[in-house]
Formats: structure tokens, C-alpha cells, sequence
């Protein structure tokens, strides 16, 4: 029989479903997967409720509806500074993952390159991919996460269409600054390059830090497609409504890709977005101010356990170095490896960062790091002391 696709025939399962399904095998408490365990503001959920009930139930406009498009560009404004026609410069999608295929879909054309940063979120490799993209990777690497400049520079040329830039990034839980922000911005103007902008986790930032979006640097508006998600910003993953700003002459052929993925995204779920989008500063403070604790609280227990916790500066992850633990387990420190045993004899499942880099594609394979694992740390205070004393268990036997 004739192949099926060669990019996603044999491609594996993700990471977070392979190690989803080892924890449900194991009755492991599951800190691999990044989403909340409590779901969002019930007002809002009673919004979609409502909506569903009594309001519209047909297919809403393309580009999605007009009281969401508004949110989105008033969001822009009130958090950024930036000044989007709500008409002509917003697109919603269902989900996030569908706005990074419809941006690279519409952007790249087979024999482009786009440059990725590693550590990668798993689908941008396969969605640049079976666009026909060339990609090139620069590598970020724990325990600083520091963009080596010097190889970014390296890694644009003349045929570089596209750069994908996650900020604040998962899995790296790395918040770019301003001077990284403004050479990626002075690189894209000098090779006449665009940004794709996945700042989903942009409301999920710690320690007095302030996202920058990467649109709001000079020159940038023109060449930006910024990302938001509602499933991060109201810990309503499930619903899967994204939203991508942008400038009118790169967000059409982008509503292009969208009509013929998905068409559009529920009415209801927009209408409580777009809802939701408004509350007040403190609802954004609270948020990131509870997953903070979050972070602290399990960042503390695994040290006091003798991991060497990364500093994390957004998101909902926290990277720990095993080399300790495994010296005194007097096993190599493997991740992959580490992930399995851990979910088998503790309980416990975290996610190997190795994972998120292109294996043997960008230097030797050696070069990747392997001795560093991620847990997911938007959960509940009493799951995240139930690990803690598991894994304190595993370790004392």
C-alpha cells in the first residue's frame, strides 16, 4: 500500500500522554501534565452555561465573535499598550495548538526556514515540519536557560521566514528579558523575518516580573503574531479557545488556515471568555500570586529532599537536577529512566526534559541534557504535599 504521511506516520506518542498513561497504570499522582485540577472562575463557567441554554448555538462569525475579538484587543491595550482593531487584527481559535498551526500554516512555504529554541513544546517541531519548513534550533539549556546570542545570530539567514518564540516558555519555565527580546527583534528586522508569539502562559508570571510581549518592542507590530490562550489565563484548558493578535496583512491568510482547520470555536465558550477577559487586575494578581505559592511550596519540599531546584520564573513548571538524588540512588541520572522508576516505585510522575529536545538533530545527541526532570505544580496544595511524602518515602527505603 502507498505510505501515509512521512511526518506524522510513526511519529511517537507525546510525552505527556506517554507518561500520563504510566501514571493511571500505576496509581501515580500525576505532576507530569500541565493543567490545573480545580477548574476556573464559576462565574465565568456559569456565563458558558447560560450561554448554551439561552443564547446563540449556530455557527458564530469566522474570525470569532465580535464581543471576544473586543476583549482580546482591549486586553492588548490594558495590559500592553497595544492598539489592535478588534475588527481586522484578532482571530479566535479553538485552542492555542490550532493558532501555531494556522500561523505556520499561513506563514511558511516548503523550503523556508523557521528557527525554533530548544527546549521545544512538542507540537511545533511536527506543525513546522509538514509545512515544509527547514528548521533550525538554538538551545537553551538549565540551570540559567541563557539565550547564547551569538548562535541565534548564527542561526538566521536569508531564507529564515519565521522565528517561534514561547514566552514565558515551557518546558524551561524561562521569562526572556528585555535585552533577549530586543536582539530577537533586531534580528528580525535586519533578515526581514517574522514572529510567531506563543505567550499563552503571559498572566502566569512570578516575582515582580512583568511579561513583555515581544509585539510591544519597536518596530515589531508589523512583523508579530502574538498568542493568548484561555484555557492558561482562566485554568480552563479543556475548553481550548486561543486568540491570535496581529497586524491585518498577516492575520488574513492566517483566518484562511483557521476557516479550513476548525471554521470557528463554540459561541458559548467565547462569550464567556470574552466575559472573563475583563475582570479586574486583582483576579490577574490572584493568579499569578496563588501559583507562585504553588511553585514555592513544592520547590521547598524537593529540595528539603535533596533535588536542586531550578529557579522558575513563569509558567506552571518547575525543573529539578537529579544528579544528587541519583548519586545516592548509585544509578546514572538518565531522566527517561528516572521519570519511569519514580512512577513505578514512588508514585509519582514528572516529565523528562531531554523530551523537549530534537534528538540528534542540532549537535550530538550527548550534548542534550539529561539529568533534569519537570513537575507541573498548578494543583492543589494537598496533592502537592501528598507527592512530597511520597516521594520522601521512595527515598528513605
Amino acid at each position: 500500500m502507498k505510505p501515509t504521511n512521512q511526518i506524522y506516520t510513526g511519529l511517537p506518542t507525546t510525552i505527556f500522554e506517554t507518561m500520563s498513561r504510566l501514571a493511571a497504570q500505576h496509581g501515580a499522582i500525576n505532576l507530569g501534565q500541565g493543567f490545573p485540577d480545580l477548574d476556573g472562575p464559576l462565574e465565568i463557567r456559569l456565563k458558558a452555561a447560560d450561554e448554551l441554554l439561552n443564547g446563540y448555538n449556530q455557527y458564530p462569525p469566522m474570525l470569532g465573535l465580535p464581543a471576544l475579538r473586543k476583549a482580546v484587543a482591549e486586553a492588548n491595550r490594558r495590559f500592553y499598550g497595544l492598539e489592535i482593531d478588534p475588527d481586522k487584527g484578532v482571530l479566535v481559535t479553538s485552542g492555542a495548538t490550532e493558532a501555531l498551526s494556522d500561523c505556520i500554516n499561513a506563514l511558511i512555504e516548503p523550503g523556508d526556514e523557521i528557527i525554533l529554541i530548544e527546549p521545544l513544546y512538542d507540537c511545533y517541531l511536527p506543525l513546522a515540519e509538514r509545512a515544509g519548513a527547514s528548521v533550525k534550533s538554538v538551545r537553551i539549556t538549565p540551570p540559567d536557560w541563557r539565550l547564547d546570542l551569538d548562535a541565534l545570530r548564527r542561526a538566521f539567514s536569508d531564507r529564515t521566514k519565521a522565528i517561534l518564540l514561547n514566552n514565558p516558555q515551557n518546558p524551561a519555565g524561562k521569562v526572556f528579558d528585555r535585552q533577549e527580546l530586543q536582539a530577537i527583534a533586531d534580528l528580525l528586522i535586519e533578515f526581514d523575518a517574522y514572529a510567531i508569539c506563543d505567550e499563552v502562559y503571559e498572566h502566569i508570571i512570578f516575582d515582580g516580573r512583568s511579561h513583555i510581549p515581544l509585539m510591544s518592542l519597536e518596530g515589531m507590530k508589523e512583523r508579530c503574531l502574538r498568542i493568548g490562550s484561555a484555557g492558561k489565563t482562566f485554568s480552563l484548558t479543556g475548553w481550548k479557545v486561543g486568540y491570535i493578535s496581529g497586524p491585518e496583512g498577516l492575520l488574513d491568510p492566517v483566518a484562511k488556515a483557521h476557516q479550513y482547520t476548525t471554521f470557528t470555536t463554540p459561541p458559548n465558550l467565547q462569550a464567556a471568555v470574552a466575559e472573563g477577559l475583563g475582570k479586574e487586575d486583582a483576579y490577574y494578581q490572584v493568579l499569578s500570586g496563588d501559583l507562585a505559592a504553588k511553585r514555592d511550596r513544592l520547590g521547598q519540599g524537593l529540595a528539603k529532599l535533596g533535588f536542586d531546584v531550578i529557579p522558575c520564573a513563569g509558567t506552571y513548571f518547575l525543573t529539578v537536577d537529579i544528579s544528587t538524588i541519583a548519586d545516592r540512588m548509585h544509578v546514572e541520572p538518565d531522566d527517561v529512566a528516572f521519570c519511569q522508576k519514580m512512577t513505578e516505585e514512588a508514585k509519582v510522575t514528572a516529565v523528562p526534559v531531554s523530551a523537549f529536545y530534537r534528538q540528534g538533530k542540532t549537535g550530538a545527541a550527548e550534548d542534550i541534557p539529561r539529568q533534569f526532570v519537570r513537575f507541573c505544580f498548578s494543583k492543589k496544595d494537598s496533592v502537592l504535599d501528598a507527592a512530597i511524602d511520597r516521594l520522601a518515602s521512595w527515598l528513605d527505603h
